[in-house]
């Protein structure tokens, strides 16, 4: 059973989609990864939650927030590890 560390604490911050403020509670990691990726995309965290508010359909926000997230970690190629197994190219 995993211990619940830093990166599990849930951490309510509030967005602005569409005009109105609202509140998401997402873990820590969630909120990481979610403003890197609005930053790889050149997006606002506001711009990137009203888009995925649009798409989520009956979803709540936080939900439908984490699958993105997921999913858009997915769609990138792994990351090699560092461990020194791998003769420099």
């Amino acid at each position: 059973m995993a211990t619940e560390g830093p990166d599990a604490r849930v951490v309510k911050r509030s967005l602005v989609i569409a005009g109105h403020r609202t509140s998401v509670s997402l873990e820590d990691a969630f909120w990481r990864r979610l403003r890197r990726i609005a930053a790889e995309r050149g997006l606002s965290l506001n711009r990137l939650a009203a888009m995925i508010d649009a798409s989520r359909g009956g979803a709540n926000l936080s939900s439908a927030i984490r699958v993105f997230v997921l999913e858009a970690e997915g769609a990138k190629p792994p990351r090699p590890a560092d461990d020194g197994d791998y003769p420099n190219q």
